[in-house]
């Protein structure tokens, strides 16, 4: 095997579903992870400064590490006797925000120069999403923008939807919610009427954040087959999603599976989020709020 070289990836936080668009709607964040690799002669260390210092794994068992083996597993090489990861995290970690989704993107991008391999973006989407169970999150981290994943008989297929930049406000209550708790709230079937409503939405929201069409988002952004289940999970979220409209915004969901909320604004930000806040409050629960935007950029090396 030819000498690996150091590589650093930069990969940005996602928010999924955006109300109706259920494991099928990503949208990338401007908040970064930065994740230096470094070959070393034996041994696996993870250093790790912000988001997730004093729980995440520094041994092999990162996920970082798990998606980079996958990838030189694929191409038929062994994995590295030593190697060091440097991580400088902003992305929170089980707040809904892709957390997951940003690792397992810089385990394959990092294999992937290491490699030198040819292997696409589109088969290594794939591999992200068979490892993640769903493609929206890593979709979104991988390519950047608004993007819409879907499972075909082929594999996994996402588009990249054009769209106007849009200022956001996330709300992060101190609420623990592994994703598969907020999966285990969902029934195991839906009503046709349900169905009908968010496939309406979720055309709706396209459109509306294709074209800036802000008086759309409201109705848009609702849901029938997630939110009502999770937000009974996490107090003081219902309140604060009013909040948020309330205070100005004019959208507003839970962020992929939650804890934290996504709210769409052109102004008041801080009124937003403080309002959104105050309603966590209430409930005695603290939270921690982000002012952010979409951005077109995704992963990158």
């Amino acid at each position: 095997m030819t000498e690996l070289n150091p590589v650093c990836v930069r990969v940005p936080a996602t928010t999924a579903n955006l109300g109706p668009g259920f494991d099928c709607l990503g949208l990338a964040l401007d908040i970064w992870n930065e994740v230096q690799f470094t070959p070393v002669e034996k041994g696996y260390s993870v250093e790790i400064e912000g988001e997730g210092a004093r729980q995440l794994a520094r041994d092999r068992s990162n996920l970082i590490f798990q998606a980079a083996e996958k990838l030189f597993k694929l191409e038929g090489v062994a994995f590295p006797t030593g190697l060091s990861l440097r991580c400088r995290n902003a992305i929170p970690i089980s707040s809904g925000l892709g957390s997951s989704a940003s690792a397992i993107i810089t385990g394959l991008l990092g294999a992937r120069r290491m490699l030198k391999s040819s292997i696409s973006n589109a088969n290594l989407l794939s591999l992200a999403a068979d490892f993640e169970g769903h493609a929206d999150n890593v979709a979104a981290c991988l390519m950047g923008g608004l993007v819409a994943a879907v499972r075909t008989e082929n594999g996994w297929l996402a588009e990249k939807i054009p769209m106007q930049p849009l200022h956001a406000v996330i709300v992060l209550p101190d609420i623990q919610l592994s994703t598969q708790q907020a999966r285990a709230a969902l029934p195991d079937t839906i009503s046709r009427t349900d169905a009908v409503t968010n496939i309406g939405r979720a055309v709706l929201l396209v459109n509306a954040l294709r074209d800036g069409h802000r008086d759309l988002f409201r109705t848009a952004m609702q849901d029938c087959l997630h939110q009502p289940y999770r937000l009974d999970l996490m107090p003081g979220a219902s309140d604060a999603l009013q909040a948020a409209y309330d205070a100005g915004a004019y959208g507003a969901a839970l962020s992929g599976a939650g804890p934290s909320l996504l709210a769409f604004a052109d102004e008041r930000f801080e009124e937003i989020g403080k309002t959104m806040q105050n309603a966590f409050t209430a409930k005695g629960i603290d939270s921690r709020i982000f002012i952010t935007y979409s951005t077109n950029v995704g992963a990158a090396i």
